[in-house]
């Protein structure tokens, strides 16, 4: 049934959050496509309007609202019938109640339920209604759909679901449920894949890749996956994201020692008062998390380090802040993800009193930004002046004649586009870019040598 009459409908997909909601997305439209769909630009154009949700922050819900209401001025599609659908983690938080507050939504499927959109959007176009799963531990499992990657040379791998750290502040476990990791032959597999199918750089994904296997085996098994990831001839390794309180000897070991897993570590502290991360439910101390980054750098001197921050978590004093500040200047981020605190129901945060003005958290927001952007400045100074390979990922959105693409640290590297050469045939290639502008955010410099 679903081939017939999704056969030949258009789709847009926005997705808001984290880098599992992309992949998620990727797999959406994968499925979409072996329908039959066609991917359009625009929401204007589609038959078919998906939002791949997050509801980690509050402001992600009013962008919902707003995108969900502003389909409804949308002319109506050749087919005469738009189906607006919401996936992701504010559909397995809200479920039915998205469809009473957002009157032009027509499907809403949960985390887990991802696997069975086409089945809903083919019912509300055959049948009328609307159509609602958001079952927990639901049976269509994303990781065996199809995929629509964004790019042919990079690729999202998510090694396992959910969290069990259930972080005082955070929804996160709530929706996405408890852990569950994916078989390691799996993940192994799907890998050996990729690189075959010209894939050079991937993300292994989770909430905590760090306590990957837990669930299965009894013990984490991350660094032996690292290192068996590594061996499928892969290029260029990323993974996040990262907890402080599970990142073993072993794993820090294993990134030192497989050349393919990048100098770059995401490793969030969120706060760098003890009484805070206690309230957090963060499960480690300032000091351990600093003992942490030092032995990350014994083995891995010139690794970029980055994190996330959240300032104005209720209760949070002068003091705290300030352990907060001096912990950021001692540990030398390359970036760091601040964010304002946002209060989520149902989260035992919620429901801690906090009297703190509004006024006093942006003026700790804007010294913190500061802070972090002197170390980011200060790290992008070691790579003045030598040759750094990028993986070019395009062009600059302010200049379509520079080339803008990653280092293996992670860092926006841009390069002039080389003369007579089309931007669009070396996406995905490696090229060495002799550094001669280290800003904040960025580095620049000039093409040097043959392309890879």
């Amino acid at each position: 049934m679903q081939n017939s009459i999704l056969n030949g409908k258009t789709y847009f997909i926005r997705t808001f959050g984290c880098q599992m909601n992309l992949h998620d997305s990727e797999r959406v439209s994968g499925l979409l496509d072996s329908l039959g769909c066609l991917e359009v630009s625009g929401p204007e154009d589609a038959d078919i309007v998906i939002f791949m949700t997050c509801c980690v922050r509050e402001a992600a819900d009013t962008r919902l609202y707003g995108q969900c209401s502003s389909c409804k001025s949308l002319p109506a599609p050749p087919s005469g019938r738009r189906v607006v659908a919401v996936g992701g983690c504010i559909a397995q938080r809200d479920g039915e109640g998205l469809l009473k507050n957002l009157d032009n939504v027509d499907v809403v499927f949960g985390t887990d339920s991802i696997a069975h959109v086409g089945d809903l959007i083919a019912d509300v176009f055959e049948s009328g209604g609307s159509r609602v799963r958001c079952i927990e531990g639901d049976t269509g499992v994303a990781t065996d759909m199809p995929w629509h990657r964004a790019t042919s040379y990079h690729a999202w791998v998510p090694i396992m679901t959910g969290c069990n750290n259930f972080c005082s502040y955070c929804i996160v476990p709530y929706v996405r449920g408890r852990e569950k990791s994916r078989s390691f032959e799996q993940i192994v597999d799907e890998v050996t894949g990729l690189v075959r199918a010209g894939v050079r750089e991937i993300t292994l994904l989770g909430q905590n890749v760090n306590s990957y296997g837990r669930d299965s085996f009894g013990s984490p098994r991350f660094a032996e996956l690292l290192r068996a990831v590594g061996e499928t001839g892969v290029e260029r390794i990323f993974f996040t994201s990262s907890h402080p309180k599970d990142l073993l000897p072993e794993t820090i070991d294993a990134m030192a020692e497989v050349p393919s897993v990048m100098p770059q570590l995401h490793l969030a502290v969120q706060s760098g008062s003890n009484r805070i991360l206690k309230l957090m439910n963060r499960k480690y101390t300032r000091e351990h998390y600093l003992d942490l980054i030092e032995r990350v750098r014994g083995r891995i001197p010139d690794i970029a380090l980055s994190t996330d921050i959240i300032v104005g978590f209720p209760g949070e004093t002068e003091e705290d802040f300030e352990q907060t500040i001096s912990l950021a200047q001692e540990a030398r981020y390359a970036q760091a993800f601040t964010f304002i605190y946002s209060k989520r129901a149902g989260t035992p945060a919620a429901e801690m009193p906090d009297d703190t003005p509004r006024e006093v958290i942006l003026e700790r927001f804007n010294r913190l930004v500061k802070v972090v952007e002197g170390t980011a400045y200060d790290f992008n100074q070691k790579d003045l002046h030598t040759k750094v390979p990028m993986l070019i990922e395009g062009t600059s959105k302010k200049d379509p004649g520079m080339l803008q693409g990653k280092s293996p640290k992670n860092q926006t590297v841009h390069a002039p586009v080389p003369a007579g050469a089309n931007p669009a045939e070396l996406l995905g290639r490696i090229v060495d870019v002799e550094v001669d502008t280290a800003k904040t955010w960025y580095l620049s410099g000039s093409i040097v040598g043959d392309m890879r």
